[in-house]
């Protein structure tokens, strides 16, 4: 059977691999969830969804070449109220989709692998070499850890799996 994929690391990005799909964990999140507060957990689903969006695009920058600062504190990756009010879960989720296609749209280009780039760090760090693979494993880490998170609070919300499926382990 043909795969829609061309590699693995694709597939953690955007498809079923390791985990549900982005696609399923999101699934039937609404505004009102993706709000909500838990007790003894410092994000919401909407604040976790903003952090991998925010960190997707930084990823696409420096595989890109595009020169974007690491931010100076881990705050300042996650969203504050006034960005809240700015987007719309619909809209973060559309915005989300976006950079997932397009870092898989990377991943999908294989002769890319072994191109060093430049990953800045906070100020006071010597900046940070990767290959552009290193980045791309090390985005899809990243999601893997708060998708887990957002999982973890529709447990709570008593909210999954959602329709579509999604691990129940």
């Amino acid at each position: 059977m043909k795969s829609d994929f061309t590699n693995e690391l694709e597939r953690t990005l955007t498809g079923d691999s390791f985990a549900a799909p982005p696609s399923h964990i999101l699934e039937g999140v609404d505004e009102a969830l993706a709000l909500r507060e838990f007790p003894n957990v410092p994000r919401t689903i909407y604040s976790e969804l903003w952090h991998i969006a925010y960190w997707q695009e930084i990823s696409l920058d420096w595989v890109t070449g595009t020169p974007t600062p690491n931010p100076g504190t881990a705050a300042a990756g996650f969203p504050s109220l006034e960005d809240v009010a700015a987007e719309s879960w619909l809209q973060l989720c559309a915005r989300f989709f976006a950079s997932s296609e397009k870092l898989a749209g990377v991943a999908r280009d294989s002769s890319r692998f072994e191109q060093l780039i430049v990953c800045p760090t906070p100020a006071g760090h010597p900046s940070r070499h990767m290959t552009v693979r290193e980045q791309l494993e090390s985005a899809t880490a990243h999601n893997a850890y708060h998708f887990g998170r957002i999982v973890l609070m529709r447990q709570m919300a008593g909210s999954w799996p959602p329709k579509s499926g999604g691990f129940t382990w």
